[in-house]
């Protein structure tokens, strides 16, 4: 008899052990259990190869286990138990099918130990698969498998709504590309179409999917959005494993060019900047494995450069934000890096650029407190008590050097790191997109990270989380306003998160650059009330791979005016607009608020100012300038006229009284205003 049960037991350990083998044959767990895990030792399960940014290697074994969620919770897995006696466990957590696993969260060491645990949103009728390795030990344990209960009312909810038209596989770019300064969303469907949902007035969108030549690089990376040619279109740079393809939108904004760049190449974050601010786009792409790469614009093409700006020799940077962080006037750049190190030689940390003014930039982050330890494949950058200076939050995707660490801009080139008691001390969770809006619009800037959730901010460092996890994606949610009544949405997938709002007012600013480039990239935008101030600069390209909207937004509480909106364009224009409406759309041109006399552009001059007939051009002494086509814009941005011949008056009898701005460019493709009053 014992022989016989000694047999049945034993069958029963052998079925256990065949059930893990593999992401196909993983074992259900149930709803609010505790599983035994069984020693390593002996068995033969598939090690998980996917990582999902965990760091050293995969485990030579692994054990497999699935759920499937019956309804919308949060899930904790744990082996976070005092029964596991500090056992060494690595997890990760995916959803899809075997096939095309998809990475949802991963952790180990989990607050000081050796144990793991991972929370995520889980979302009814999706199959989740949570697999450990013995990367680091081959010993037993248990694992908690246990849904969260709701602690308490949203601070901010979202409704999940499927918008018709978002379609293919790279659903994370969210910009206007027909000029109409609305949110539009951007899908490359494959090698060949781009499909973009167009916003309508009224919260409706409309899809036109375009046939492009065979791009052979798709965005499954990074992708990014800018006028690059100043045509008043915005055009697309995509980052992949094998390099940058650039779609060009024609002069009317219904067809696309590409322009497919040979080097050959792993990209992670792409940005468009004028990198030499010249008033062109330049574009930058981060390299995984060399030197970043960068784009110079000559007015007509795109030239490849390498090394100048963030050369860590084998690559590992993830992630460019580009701002002015010691408000000099010129934009520097924050690199996050995939790697982690110390600080000595080879050590693969953080760079942070400072702008030298001349087109290079000096690698200042040891100085400035800035040279980050920790996994960083992005960074939230902004400023978070509202006192003019640009503050980092270090978002981590692999807690090997640490977790997440917010930095506070001193003012004086350095920055402090003041995690301690600010929220941030006590979130583990991991993630690689960290952004920073106010999805509240309370006046301080909030922080879309890790763990499905959002951040919000109180002006003095301290965040907090929603209660309730939101249902989205780790990592394509690029941001914008898609119904255009100033709450900024998120968009997951072929869905829409659309901000349910509340009573707080706001005001969003869009820039049409005329000296500088045309979407004012790089401009820093000021707005000055009871609050204070806050500060936004507009970027092409934040988080690691997303691509959010050009829009400055801002939220205000309830205060009830804006007592100066103030841009500081990258040509050094500064214009200011009093006492502006909240709960509106303000569209800034560059130059518009200037007096007639402010210009001096040190290249031509025009008289007679005020005009009724003709505008005549009188060049400066400046012979390595030679002018080759003029646009008038009204103060609404508007394109009124435009004309190739320079060399003559240009007929301006036509247009109505009023103010416009006359914008001429050279051969080189830079631009010079110049305001004139027609009578």
């Amino acid at each position: 008899m014992k022989k016989i049960t000694f047999i049945l037991v034993l069958f029963f350990s052998l079925s256990i052990a065949v059930a893990q083998t593999s992401c196909a044959t993983a074992v259900t767990v149930a709803l609010n259990s505790t599983t035994t895990a069984p020693s390593f030792t002996g068995e033969n399960g598939a090690a998980p190869t996917q990582l999902c940014g965990l760091t050293q290697g995969a485990g030579t074994k692994g054990k497999w286990y699935k759920y499937t969620a019956t309804q919308n919770s949060t899930i904790t897995v744990s082996t976070f138990l005092a029964q596991n006696n500090n056992s060494d466990t690595r997890l990760i957590v995916y959803s899809g099918d075997c096939a095309a696993l998809v990475c949802v969260g991963s952790n180990d060491d989990y607050n000081g130990s050796y144990s793991s645990q991972v929370t995520f949103a889980a979302i009814s009728g999706t199959t989740y698969t949570i697999a450990f390795d013995n990367r680091y030990s081959s010993a037993g344990f248990d694992f908690t498998f246990m849904e969260a209960a709701p602690p308490g009312p949203d601070r901010l909810s979202f409704t999940s709504q499927a918008v018709a038209g978002i379609t293919g596989g790279y659903n994370n770019c969210i910009v206007d590309m027909n000029g109409d300064y609305l949110d539009d969303i951007v899908s490359a469907v494959d090698a060949t179409h781009l499909a973009i949902t167009y916003q309508q007035t009224g919260g409706t969108f409309s899809t036109t999917t375009y046939t492009v030549p065979n791009t052979s690089v798709l965005p499954s990376w990074s992708i990014a959005a800018g006028d690059y040619d100043n045509n008043g279109y915005n055009d697309l740079v995509y980052g992949s494993g094998s390099g940058v393809v650039f779609l060009k939108a024609n002069a009317t904004g219904t067809g696309y060019t590409i322009d497919r760049k040979t080097q050959n190449y792993l990209v992670q974050r792409t940005n468009f900047i004028d990198i030499n601010n010249d008033g062109k786009l330049d574009a930058f792409a981060c390299d995984d494995n060399a030197p970043n790469r960068y784009y110079m614009n000559d007015g007509t093409n795109l030239t490849a450069m390498q090394g100048g700006i963030g050369d860590f020799p084998s690559g590992g940077n993830y992630a460019s934000n580009w701002f002015d962080y010691d408000n000099d006037g010129d934009v520097d750049m924050y690199l996050a890096k995939c790697g982690q190190g110390g600080s000595g030689v080879g050590g693969n940390i953080d760079m942070f650029l400072k702008n030298n003014g001349d087109g290079t930039y000096t690698n200042v982050a040891a100085t400035a407190n800035m040279a980050n330890p920790e996994q960083t494949w992005s960074g939230a950058c902004g400023d978070f008590n509202n006192d003019g200076w640009m503050d980092v939050i270090v978002g981590v995707n692999s807690n090997s050097n640490g977790y997440t660490n917010v930095k506070r801009n001193n003012g004086d080139g350095t920055f402090t790191s003041v995690t301690t008691g600010s929220g941030y001390d006590t979130n583990t969770s991991l993630g690689r997109e960290y952004v920073a809006q106010d999805f509240d619009n309370d006046g301080f800037l909030d922080v879309l990270g890790s763990g499905s959730n959002i951040m919000f901010g109180d002006g003095n460092f301290h965040f907090t989380p929603n209660p309730n996890m939101y249902i989205m994606s780790a990592y394509d949610r690029p941001v914008g306003d898609l119904n255009n009544d100033g709450f900024l949405d998120i968009q997951n997938g072929t869905n829409v998160l659309f901000n349910n709002g509340n009573t707080n007012k706001w005001v969003n600013v869009n820039l049409q650059g005329v000296q500088s480039n045309k979407n004012g990239i790089g401009a820093r935008v000021e707005i000055h009330g009871s609050w204070g101030q806050q500060i936004r600069y507009v970027q092409s390209g934040t988080g690691f791979q997303n691509m959010s909207s050009l829009m400055a937004h801002f939220g205000i509480g309830q205060a009830t005016t804006i007592d100066q909106v103030v841009i500081k364009w990258p040509s050094g224009i500064i214009d200011t607009i009093n006492n502006v409406t909240p709960n509106g759309n303000l569209l800034v041109v560059e130059g518009s608020t200037l007096a007639i006399n402010s210009f001096n552009n040190g290249v031509f001059s025009i008289f007679p100012n005020p005009t009724k007939n003709v505008i005549n051009i009188q060049l400066q002494n400046n012979p390595n300038v030679t002018l080759t086509s003029a646009v008038v814009y009204d103060l609404t941005g508007k394109v009124v006229l435009t004309t190739n011949e320079v060399s003559q008056p240009i007929n301006v009898e036509k247009l109505a009284t009023g103010t416009y701005i006359l914008s001429i460019s050279d051969t080189a493709g830079k631009n010079y205003p110049q305001k004139f009053i027609k009578e």
